[in-house]
This record gives structure tokens, sequence and C-alpha cells, in this order.
């Protein structure tokens, strides 16, 4: 079976455990292999998908409120009717819920741990959906989105998703930089397009920016991590190079305090 899918199946059976066993307000997605998304609770108290800490801390900040409400695109079609509108971070599967739940909770920017692990500057504020500005070569730019801004780190985190896209060369010559960063001959490409865009895309940012640049995958995905790999041999600047790392959730979870690393464990089965 895929790797996607089959972790995708998982995260499912134990979001629906985990809502039954906490009484949280859920539903299943319509299709063979549903989905579970959560609802929060209607004096919004509490949301299933977040650890209370996270969430109480995502209420408390206006900037991570708004990430909040980015409407699910498939709602309507895939999830039954509510007076609410679905969000894509109702999602049990979403990676950026995962990635809120562990960086907006208070202890993990006060004690530092996880921001020592990623090599991001210690006590730095995250910022999520962060729009990089990426040079084009005719002068204008790509607002670019970044999932986390941790001070000088970008990080790129990924859940279910199959792969990190692809598109046309056409688009990503475009890019100012894309030559000088990239050997353009031994990036993963199939016929008229590059392979991994995402990837290309956020290490130009990195460049641009003078950042680091990370890569989060679940160590149940192995492919994203080779094609992290694929695209990081190419990138030609030896400085830029040293500057780009892959972690994964489950390191992640080592650095995590103990009511976080329980929560990681029993929703999304990250285990040490």
């Amino acid at each position: 079976m895929n790797r996607a899918i089959s972790l995708r199946r998982d995260l499912a059976e134990r979001a629906q455990k985990y809502a039954q066993a906490e009484g949280l307000p859920h539903c299943l997605s319509y299709g063979e292999a549903p989905n579970v998304c959560f609802l929060p609770y209607a004096d919004d108290s509490r949301h299933g998908n977040f650890l209370q800490g996270s969430y109480q801390a995502i209420k408390a900040d206006p900037e991570w409120l708004r990430r909040l409400a980015k409407v699910h695109t498939r709602g309507r079609q895939s999830l039954p009717n509510t007076e609410r509108r679905w969000m894509e971070l109702d999602s049990s599967t979403s990676s950026d819920a995962l990635l809120m739940n562990i960086f907006c909770h208070p202890t993990v920017k006060r004690d530092g741990r996880l921001a020592a692990l990623l090599g991001a500057e210690p006590g730095a504020s995250a910022c999520f959906g962060y729009k990089a500005r990426v040079p084009l070569a005719n002068g204008r730019f790509d607002r670019t989105e970044v999932d986390l801004r941790l001070g000088d780190l970008l990080v790129e985190a990924k859940l279910t998703e199959s792969d990190f896209q692809s598109a046309e060369k056409k688009v990503l010559l475009a890019y100012r930089d894309f030559s000088e960063v990239f050997d353009g001959q031994q990036l993963p490409q199939i016929d008229d397009r590059y392979l991994s865009y995402q990837l290309v895309r956020n290490v130009l940012a990195a460049y641009a920016l003078q950042c680091s640049f990370c890569v989060l995958v679940d160590a149940r995905r192995p492919d994203l991590a080779h094609a992290w790999y694929a695209v990081m041999k190419c990138v030609k600047p030896v400085v830029l190079r040293t500057k780009l790392r892959i972690s994964t959730w489950q390191e992640i979870a080592q650095a995590a305090p103990p009511k976080l690393r329980v929560f990681l464990a029993a929703k999304y089965g990250i285990a040490l």
C-alpha cells in the first residue's frame, strides 16, 4: 500500500479512538477511507484536534488564531453539513494542525529544547504561513508561503501529503536565483516538469532571506525524506547546503514536554 495512504488510515483510526475516549465532538468524512474531523466545543473552550495548552495559546494570539480560519476546500463535498463551516485545521491529518500543536505549546518556547534541536534561535516566536518574498528574474517577487518561520529558520512540514508537488520547468526557471542555487540538470524531473517544487521554492526562499531551512516529516514516510535528499544534493552553494536539514516528528516528540509527548503518542502514534 502507498505509504501516504497507509499513514492516513492509521491516523484516522487513532483519531477516532482518541475522540471517543475523550468524548470529543467529531465526524467522519465520506468515502471508502474516511478521515476524522474535529469540531470545537460550543463555548470554544476546547478543540479536539488540539492539545488544550496549545489551543489556549492559539486563542490568545490573533495571528495564530487567524490560521485556524482557513476554510476546508473540500468540506462541503466530503463532510456533513454543520452550522459552522469546516476548516482545514479541523482535520486529524492536517500537518499545519500538528505543527501548531507543537510550536504553540507554551512550554516549547520557554524551555528551548525544540529550537536547539532544529538549530533555531532560542525564544524565537513562531510565525505560521509566513509569506516569503522570493525574487523573480523580472524584478518581481513570489509570495511563497512557508509553513513556519522560527527566527531565521524556515520549516516545511509534511504528514500524509503524497509528495512535494511538481511544476513546469519554466515556472522554476523564472526565479532569479534558480541557476545560482541549483544544478538544474541533476534536479529530479520528468519531461518538462521539476519534481519537489515546494522544496525547491523554499530553498530559494531560504537563500534570498539568508535563513536556514528544515524539512519536517514523519519517520514512517521515508519516501519524503528521500525526495528531500534528492533535492539537497543539487544545491550548489556550500554555505547554503550547510543550512539545510531534516528532522522527524518522532525526534520532535523526544524533545517535547511530557504532556505534549503523551498527546502526540495517543493521537498521532508519534512515539520515541
